[in-house]
């Protein structure tokens, strides 16, 4: 799928054609999963977020079954200048980080699935802030949509992203070539809560399967366990958006995990790839 599906928007296979090459050239790929990915309906696919460039995998992974995602992303991109111009020509869906207009972002995203499109969503909200770049406390958007559609929310964990370009990082690192893994897994199990009104109790008990899906799809890449509790940054102080500054320690919904870095490391490139 070099150009991207016939069916998708002009400025998405225009995207295509500039990004896939420089991926192709730069990076080196192991994809596992590919029969998960429904093809006869639309979907929300939920990724873990480890690097700002990590979007160019999620959506290279996705453009290569030949699935078009529709990225919920923060405004602020969109007003990049060209940037902007072609993410909205490729219809992706920006999102009004705490404002009136935040429902706007949860209707197109409906909408879409109703289309029978994907929905490319990170239920973290932004790069995780856990110190060792497992999935943080999720937001409710996936599972709204979800609940809201009775679609399938397939898991997509990835690893390798924070190699070339750590999280919060300035500096990419693109030689020697690094492995891009990603795992697509079984549909989150929601059926005990559809048609269940959507209280604030059942959006918790569905975002947190979504979490624990994609955290254990990422366990598999890493070949480690992840942390028990969930990472909270507001319990830890941090900021919604924006760079990090200062993690301290405090408690939360699981053992303690350590001593916690003072300061978010300039640089976390993870392990030495495995040469795939």
């Amino acid at each position: 799928m070099r150009f991207g599906p016939r069916h998708s928007p002009p400025a998405y296979r225009f995207a295509v054609t500039v990004v896939r090459p420089l991926l192709m050239s730069l990076t080196r790929r192991r994809w596992r999963g590919q029969e998960h990915l429904p093809r006869d309906r639309g979907f929300v696919a939920v990724s873990n977020h480890i690097s700002h460039i990590d979007p160019f995998v999620f959506a290279h992974f996705l453009n290569d079954e030949g699935i078009v995602p529709h990225f919920l992303g923060k405004v602020e991109v969109f007003d990049i200048p060209v940037i902007g111009a072609v993410l909205r020509g490729a219809e992706q869906i920006p999102v009004y980080r705490e404002t009136g207009q935040a429902s706007d972002a949860f209707r197109a995203a409906v909408d879409a699935i109703g289309e029978g499109k994907c929905v490319a969503i990170y239920p973290e909200g932004t790069v995780t802030r856990e110190p060792d770049l497992w999935p943080m406390r999720g937001k409710t958007g996936a599972a709204r949509i979800a609940l809201e559609t009775g679609c399938p929310v397939i898991p997509i964990a990835q690893w390798g992203a924070q190699q070339i370009l750590a999280p919060y990082g300035r500096v990419p690192h693109v030689l020697p070539r690094h492995t891009m893994q990603v795992s697509a897994g079984d549909p989150v199990d929601f059926d005990d809560l559809l048609g269940r009104p959507v209280t604030a109790e059942v959006l918790a008990e569905a975002t947190e399967r979504i979490m624990a899906a994609l955290t254990s799809q990422l366990e598999v890449l890493r070949g480690e366990t992840a942390p028990e509790g969930r990472f909270d940054p507001k319990i830890e102080g941090l900021t919604v958006t924006g760079r990090p500054k200062a993690v301290r320690p405090s408690d939360r919904s699981g053992p303690p995990r350590g001593e916690q870095p003072t300061q978010w490391p300039d640089d976390h490139r993870g392990e030495a790839e495995d040469g795939a």
